[in-house]
């Protein structure tokens, strides 16, 4: 009896961990995130975004890479809806590094989850996990045009 508590108890605890440390990355359209998500419309029109792989206009200035690592909380919250949000909260920040750097646009952006970089006009990654989603980007400040 002892020895099948133990067991029991012991199941419980990994089980636990289990549950505690996901870890799923996916991969959610960037179109849905900007059409969709909870505020998408604090996404500004003054600085343009354009995803790896997109055609852009020429710079006339560019200012570096910049990256962000944004997170928020996940819990009760399906992985996509978590996704989208954080996404926004990562986008917002490149528009604002673009603001302060005196850039109009963040070209050649791409996914940096976990310093796993993915390049795609489409798409962007995100790991979602029992408490916590997130996501890391990396773009290119430039001024286009005068």
């Amino acid at each position: 009896m002892k020895q099948s508590m133990m067991f029991a108890a012991l199941a419980i605890a990994c089980a636990a961990t289990q549950v505690q440390a996901r870890d799923t990355v996916h991969a959610y359209p960037v179109a849905d995130a900007l059409k969709l998500g909870e505020g998408a419309e604090k996404v500004g029109d003054d600085v343009k975004l354009y995803f790896a792989g997109q055609p852009h206009p020429a710079a006339s200035k560019s200012f570096g890479e910049f990256a962000t690592n944004k997170k928020t909380n996940a819990f009760g919250k399906s992985d996509e809806v978590a996704c989208r949000h954080v996404f926004l909260s990562a986008v917002l920040e490149l528009q604002e590094r673009a603001r302060k750097e005196g850039g109009n646009a963040v070209i050649n952006i791409r996914s940096n989850y976990r310093n796993n970089e993915t390049s795609s006009a489409t798409d962007y990654t995100c790991g979602a996990g029992a408490v916590i989603a997130g996501v890391a980007l990396k773009g290119d400040v430039v001024r286009i045009g005068n």
